[in-house]
C-alpha cells in the first residue's frame, strides 16, 4: 500500500461533466513512472467494463468490481424482463452493493437512453467518491481518479444529437417490425 505525496497534490481536481483534463493513457503513463510496481499493476483493474477477478489487495478495486458488476447484471435482468423475454438466465444476480441495484432499476424507469447513461455514470462518480473517502494521497485515489478520467472521457464522447437520431431511427424500424 502506498501514498503518493507527491503525485496526487500534481492531479488536476475533476468534477463530473466538466472536459477531460488529461487523458486516461497521460494518467496510467504518469502513474506508472509513480507508483510502486505492485499498486500500478493494479491499474489495468480500473476501467468502465471490469472483468470479474478473484479479489485483488486493493478494497476499492474489490468494491468497484462488484459494484459494476451488480449494476450491470440488474440492467441485463431489467432489460429482460421489459422485453419480456424468457429463459434469460442470468444466475444469481447480486443485491449488493444496494445502490448500484437501485441506479440500475432507477435508469430502466427512464424513457431517454441517454438521460439514462447520464445517471448511471454520475452514480458511477458517486460511488466512486462515497468508498474512496478523504484518503486523496492512497494508491485507492489514483485507482478512483483513472476511474474518473475514464468516465470523463466516456461523457465526452457522447453525441446527443447523432444518438438521438440513430435512437429514433432504431426504434422507429423496431415498432415498423413488431407491427
Amino acid at each position: 500500500m502506498g501514498y503518493y505525496y507527491h503525485l496526487a497534490p500534481q492531479l488536476p481536481h475533476l468534477i463530473y461533466g466538466q472536459e477531460v483534463p488529461m487523458s486516461s493513457e497521460q494518467f496510467v503513463a504518469l502513474a506508472n513512472y509513480v507508483m510502486s510496481d505492485e499498486d500500478a499493476a493494479l491499474l489495468v483493474h480500473c476501467n468502465l467494463n471490469p472483468a470479474p477477478v478473484p479479489a485483488t489487495s486493493s478494497g476499492f478495486i474489490n468494491f468497484w468490481i462488484e459494484y459494476e458488476r451488480t449494476m450491470r447484471l440488474q440492467l441485463a435482468k431489467g432489460r429482460s424482463q421489459k422485453l419480456k423475454r424468457s429463459g434469460d438466465s442470468f444466475g444469481e444476480i447480486p443485491e449488493y452493493p444496494i445502490d448500484a441495484a437501485a441506479v440500475a432499476k432507477a435508469a430502466l424507469a427512464l424513457d431517454s437512453a441517454f438521460e439514462a447513461e447520464i445517471l448511471l455514470d454520475k452514480a458511477r462518480w458517486d460511488a466512486i467518491d462515497s468508498y474512496v473517502g478523504l484518503d486523496l494521497f492512497s494508491e485507492n485515489a489514483m485507482y478512483a481518479y483513472l476511474i474518473k478520467i475514464l468516465l470523463l472521457e466516456r461523457r465526452a464522447a457522447f453525441e446527443t444529437e447523432k444518438g438521438f437520431t440513430e435512437y429514433k431511427a432504431l426504434y422507429t424500424a423496431i415498432l415498423g417490425e413488431a407491427k
